[in-house]
């Protein structure tokens, strides 16, 4: 029991560490707040700018290969966006690894039907404040932050599913 409790600790150390070596300056967007602007680059070769998708519900997740709680979320994500994508809603995985190679070695494993974003040098990461991960927003049609989750926990799918559906609604 003692080695596990240890074990705990490390890993929970490391993973603090890892996410204060990202070097955010802040806490995420609250919400009400328009969504700061951003361009990056996808898995398909093209760049995606967030303003360009006013009109449409809009869920960022910013994620990494290493975070084990992404891992879990991805493909239930997915899901989600397969669900709503044709009622307006719109998905977009920032990956925040050092390596884009992690990253996408990571994704031949999935078939995600969403972007994926790579933010390797974590400007945007650091524009979002972003300080957990996995890290979560919502944005509504006018582009404004409506909600925020730090850290995946089973049972999240189904509060993502609800907001998504409140705000395809308005």
């Amino acid at each position: 029991m003692r080695e596990y409790r240890r074990l705990i600790t490390i890993v929970l150390g490391m993973t603090v560490v890892a996410v204060r070596g990202m070097g955010t300056a802040g806490a995420l967007p609250p919400a009400g707040i328009t969504a700061p602007d951003f361009v990056l680059k996808s898995d398909g070769g093209r760049n995606v700018r967030l303003s360009e998708l006013r009109g449409r519900v809009v869920l960022i997740n910013f994620w990494a290969s290493w975070c084990n709680p992404c891992r879990q979320e991805l493909p239930l994500l997915n899901k989600i966006y397969a669900q709503y994508r044709s009622a307006g809603f719109m998905l977009l995985a920032v990956n925040v690894d050092d390596n884009r190679k992690d990253a996408q070695a990571f994704l031949k494993r999935l078939d995600l039907q969403f972007p994926t974003l790579f933010d390797g040098n974590k400007n945007v990461a650091k524009l979002y404040g972003v300080d957990t991960m996995p890290a979560t927003l919502l944005i509504d049609r006018d582009g404004r932050v409506r909600y925020v989750h730090r850290g995946y926990y089973s049972g999240f799918e189904q509060k993502y599913q609800q907001q998504v559906r409140e705000l395809l609604k308005e």
